[in-house]
C-alpha cells in the first residue's frame, strides 16, 4: 500500500519528461506555488503549467524577495501524467462512451497499490452525484441521534463497498485518517465511529462529508492495459479542484478537467457522445 503515496517525490520518469518537454529550470525562472508549497503535485506543475496561464497575485506573495520572476499558479489546474499514483484521476476518454458505468467519468485514484492480489489500485467516481441524502437511502441514518443524515450520496463505482471522502478545515490532515490530498481524507465503515465523534464535536459538519456507494477498482495489470488502450487519461490536478468537486455539483467535472488541460484533451470535451462505441 506504500507505493504511489501523495507524499512521494516526483520521480525520475516525471522529471525525464518535465526535462524534455520544457528544459531546464533556469535560476531566473523563481517560481512561487501559493496554493502549498508542501504539495509536490503543484511543484511539478509549476514546471508543466505554461507561464501565459499562471497569474500573479501580489497580495498572495510571501515576504521575501526574488532574483527572478514569480510566476503563480491558478487555483485549479490539470495536466496529463505518465502513469497514474495515488492521488491522480482518471479521466474517461471517448473509448468508454456507451459504458453505462464509466462514460465521461473522473475516478479520484486514492491508492494505487501493488501488483498482489486483492492489494489493486481503487478510486471513486467524483461526477456520479445522486442527490438525494442518506436518510433518505438508509433507515438506521434517519434517526436524529446519527450525525451522518443530512450527509450527500454519489455513486462511486460497481465494486460492492461503500467509502467516503472528508474534507478537512483548512487543508489539514486528521488523525487517524489518510489523506490523498491537502484536505482531503477518506475512509470505510469502519472509520464510521472516529467520524462521528468529529461531527458531535463540531470538528467536521455533514456538507464535510460525501459517501460513495460502491467503489472502482482494478487488477494493477488491468488498470495499466485500459490506460494503454486508451480508455483512460491519466492526470495530476491542483487540490482545488478536488475540493470544489466535494462542494459543488461535479456534474460537469468531466468537461471541467478536459478543458483546463487544453489542446487535444480540450477538443475531447467538446465532442457528442458515441453511444454506439
Amino acid at each position: 500500500w506504500g507505493k504511489g503515496d501523495a507524499s512521494t517525490p516526483i520521480g525520475d520518469d516525471d522529471a525525464d519528461a518535465v526535462s524534455q518537454n520544457h528544459g531546464e529550470l533556469k535560476s531566473s525562472d523563481t517560481m512561487y506555488v501559493p496554493s502549498n508549497l508542501s504539495y509536490w503535485r503543484d511543484v511539478r506543475a509549476s514546471f508543466v503549467i505554461p507561464k501565459s496561464e499562471q497569474a500573479v497575485d501580489v497580495n498572495t506573495l510571501p515576504q521575501t524577495s526574488f532574483d527572478g520572476p514569480v510566476h503563480c499558479l491558478p487555483r485549479k489546474w490539470a495536466h496529463s501524467i505518465s502513469a497514474p499514483e495515488s492521488g491522480c484521476v482518471l479521466v474517461a476518454t471517448e473509448e468508454l462512451d456507451g459504458n453505462g458505468t464509466f462514460e465521461r467519468t473522473v475516478i479520484l485514484l486514492l491508492k494505487l497499490g501493488s501488483r498482489d492480489a486483492y492489494d489493486g489500485p481503487f478510486g471513486v467516481i467524483l461526477n456520479r452525484p445522486l442527490y438525494t441524502k442518506m436518510k433518505h437511502v438508509n433507515p438506521s441514518f434517519r434517526d436524529q441521534a446519527t450525525p451522518f443524515g443530512d450527509c450527500s450520496l454519489f455513486f462511486g463505482g460497481p465494486v460492492d463497498m461503500s467509502i467516503f471522502l472528508m474534507r478537512t478545515n483548512e487543508g489539514r490532515p486528521i488523525k487517524g485518517f489518510e489523506e490523498v490530498a491537502p484536505g482531503v481524507c477518506f475512509g470505510f465503515r469502519t472509520d464510521l465511529q472516529k467520524v462521528g465523534h468529529l461531527m458531535k464535536n463540531g470538528a467536521l459538519s455533514p456538507d464535510d462529508l460525501k459517501f460513495y456507494v460502491g467503489y472502482s477498482a482494478w487488477d494493477h495489470d488491468q488498470l495499466l492495459s485500459e490506460i494503454d488502450a486508451g480508455y483512460w487519461v491519466v492526470t495530476s490536478c491542483s487540490s482545488g479542484l478536488i475540493t470544489d468537486a466535494l462542494t459543488t455539483d461535479p456534474s460537469c467535472l468531466w468537461s471541467e478537467v478536459l478543458q483546463l488541460m487544453g489542446g487535444q484533451y480540450a477538443e475531447l470535451s467538446q465532442k457528442p457522445k458515441e453511444d454506439g462505441a
